[in-house]
């Protein structure tokens, strides 16, 4: 007869295998071609103190093979040379503007107001995001993105992946983004879509100031990407865009600390999704972390009665290189698979000190 732990354990390992099934499932289908629209669009980038940054990114942006775009720089207070780099910048390319924001009302955050004078300041209906440590797979990014941005659609979600350097805390890196990115790119792709990255986001102007952009999360740290797009996306008005071609990378932090503290940022933002989303994410990663929990009795002291633990857990390890390998080459930029399992128990471990930490925070500013 099987005791209290076996059948928790039972139940944890079948709720992993059915949602790594789903995943798998969302990234296993052929992924959906663009229709060819090609609106006219509006490239937002908030930067404070990127002046290294936007040298780079700025003429790859302008560089764009793309009819009708416009790029919009938001100056936000910036202490470096980025105001002076940006008003000769506009005077030699058309395409560019500069936005500046010289005070910060106590009622919004710096991100959140930045971005929203880059909106109002945009010509275009189509408003496409990225940020200035960011880089353009190609010069083809916008017209991938746009590809998506038909006229029954409000949002597309692009995957924005890290740079491939040397170094385990690189490929942690690239692996804690490639399983956030199977998340919310998969439950685009099946219909459920919940969170995007600022990265590598497009929505429509009007459908910012129609509900008041921000509204409702002024005051909240971060979510100037994943809670407008958790108030606002549907199965009907949201795509994904999963080509290699629409794909921003973005550069790593170079050191545990800077990492850890992004993260943190990011994940404290989690508690003011929708339920449903709290929910969904929340058992997959409670799930993910007891399936290693529950394996450390059974390594101590091994039996035959728990032998259809190790076989789970076995069943469940194979599901997550394949959804590894398939997710990543879906996305368009493929992660070496033979890395997973050490970085499947790092991550487990890592999100249970971050997630706790998260959950107490109050108050995170946007940079470091």
């Amino acid at each position: 007869m099987l005791t209290s732990f076996q059948i928790v354990a039972w139940i944890v390992i079948t709720l992993q295998l059915m949602m790594l099934g789903r995943y798998l499932a969302a990234f296993w289908r052929r992924a959906p071609f663009g229709a060819g629209a090609a609106p006219p669009v509006s490239v937002i980038v908030c930067a404070h103190d990127e002046e290294a940054n936007l040298r780079t990114l700025v003429p790859l942006l302008l560089g764009q093979d793309y009819p009708e775009f416009e790029v919009i720089i938001v100056e936000d207070r910036c202490n470096d040379h980025t105001y002076d780099y940006l008003l000769e910048a506009t005077r030699l390319h058309p395409r560019l503007k500069m936005v500046r924001v010289q005070f910060l009302p106590e009622h919004i955050t710096g991100k959140k107001y930045a971005l929203t004078l880059g909106v109002k300041a945009a010509i275009h209906d189509w408003v496409l995001l990225t940020d200035a440590d960011c880089r353009p797979a190609g010069n083809q990014w916008i017209r991938s993105m746009a590809s998506r941005m038909t006229q029954d659609k409000q949002i597309v979600l692009g995957y924005s992946p890290y740079l491939n350097f040397p170094g385990y805390l690189n490929s942690f890196i690239r692996f804690e983004s490639l399983i956030t990115g199977v998340q919310f790119m998969g439950s685009a792709l099946l219909g459920k879509p919940y969170m995007g990255t600022g990265r590598n986001l497009a929505y429509r102007k009007s459908l910012f100031l129609n509900h008041k952009g921000f509204h409702g999360h002024l005051s909240v740290n971060g979510g100037d990407d994943d809670l407008f797009v958790n108030r606002h996306a549907s199965r009907l008005n949201t795509t994904a865009c999963v080509d290699e071609g629409s794909l921003m990378r973005s550069i790593p932090k170079e050191n545990w600390r800077s990492f850890l503290y992004q993260k943190l940022r990011h994940l404290s933002v989690g508690r003011h999704y929708r339920l449903r989303d709290r929910m969904r994410i929340g058992i997959f990663m409670i799930t993910w972390m007891l399936s290693w929990l529950l394996v450390i009795p059974v390594m101590v002291h091994p039996s035959a009665a728990w032998s259809f633990l190790w076989v789970g857990f076995l069943v469940r390890e194979i599901m997550l290189v394949l959804l590894v390998h398939r997710a990543s080459r879906t996305l368009g930029d493929p992660f070496e698979s033979w890395k997973t399992p050490l970085l499947d128990f790092n991550y487990a471990i890592y999100y249970l000190g971050t997630g706790l930490v998260a959950l107490a925070s109050k108050r995170i500013r946007w940079k470091i």
